[in-house]
């Protein structure tokens, strides 16, 4: 499986700003002149040796992943601004032609998570087929309803391509196609969530932002929902806070970066991505998220698991 993240931003997508561009321009120049920089055949070797959040751009699209398979079939996850992008494109291959057949998986309807909807193309090219996978039994109503005209020019029963929705239920996983086995399981967040595990040739992915994991939630885990999580290959979670923001934050269904190190470690997982980044944080303020929960991992004595912080274009196979 190959997992591509489009969107890590949570609650509202946050562009980068002049602020921010320039502080991060400053701190790249005062770096190109400490090493010396004097030609342009030196600029890529030092870009990669650059901190990760002068590399990149963490981003400011809000969720949406994929999943594609060995076979080469796509599964989406979430539709949030992100999922434009992805949309421009699928639209260069069978989606353009209207000879598509797209799966979406939905964890819940909270805007920053189906916001992109209205601007996923593939939705408006009639012969399209896309099924929406959720555990919502109202979910083309709710989706009808961010579209009506006081909200969109083009209502969403109006778009042009085939759209079916299935009910999903805890435990009982589908496979949407041979040698793919897609499962939920609902997760503690205001107004439902889901999370989502796939499993192909005997690898684990788990998608689960959107969850208040606490060391109290954890304690009423069934064997069932532990095993649903343990030893994932890889393991995308919400990290939206630091500890401090988490206390001060209970209930709004976000988790800190701290208490995911501990759930990827009590689920022995393999590798971990944090992700749904609180908006107002900049890229300096995640790469150092990133730092503290690496050292916070180091401080229980353990190298497992890798933890990796999301950006937008990261591409990991697993």
């Amino acid at each position: 499986m190959l997992i591509d993240l489009w969107g890590v931003r949570g609650s509202i997508s946050a562009p980068t700003g002049n602020v921010e561009y320039r502080l991060k321009l400053r701190e790249i120049l005062h770096l190109g002149v400490q090493a010396g920089i004097k030609d342009t055949e030196d600029i890529e070797a030092f870009i990669e040796k650059l901190p990760e959040n002068l590399q990149y751009n963490y981003g400011g699209n809000t969720t949406c992943a994929a999943v594609t398979s060995s076979t080469g079939n796509m599964y989406i996850l979430d539709c949030g601004t992100g999922i434009r992008t992805l949309g421009d494109i699928l639209m260069k291959g069978p989606a353009g032609k209207g000879k598509a057949e797209i799966h979406i998986f939905v964890t819940h309807t909270h805007w920053d998570h189906i916001q992109g909807i209205p601007f996923f193309k593939p939705l408006y090219i009639p012969g399209n087929i896309i099924h929406f996978h959720s555990g919502i039994k109202d979910l083309a109503e709710r989706l009808s309803y961010q579209q009506t005209e006081r909200f969109f020019p083009k209502e969403f029963t109006a778009m042009e391509a085939t759209k079916k929705f299935h009910l999903m239920e805890e435990f009982n996983p589908i496979s949407p196609e041979k040698g793919v086995e897609v499962s939920c399981l609902r997760m503690k967040h205001p107004g439902g969530s889901m999370a989502y595990r796939f499993t192909e040739n005997g690898k684990r992915f788990v998608f689960a932002t959107d969850a208040e994991f606490t060391a109290d939630y954890l304690e009423t885990f069934t064997p069932e929902q532990n095993a649903f999580f343990s030893d994932a290959d890889l393991l995308v979670i919400d990290s939206q806070y630091t500890l401090d923001e988490a206390f001060k934050k209970f209930d709004w269904g976000h988790t800190s970066y701290t208490m995911a190190i501990n759930c990827a470690m009590k689920w022995r997982t393999k590798r971990l991505v944090l992700t749904h980044h609180e908006p107002a944080y900049f890229d300096e303020k995640l790469f150092t998220i990133k730092t503290n929960a690496v050292e916070h991992r180091n401080a229980m004595d353990d190298t497992v698991p890798e933890i990796i912080m999301g950006r937008e274009g990261l591409s990991i196979e697993v």
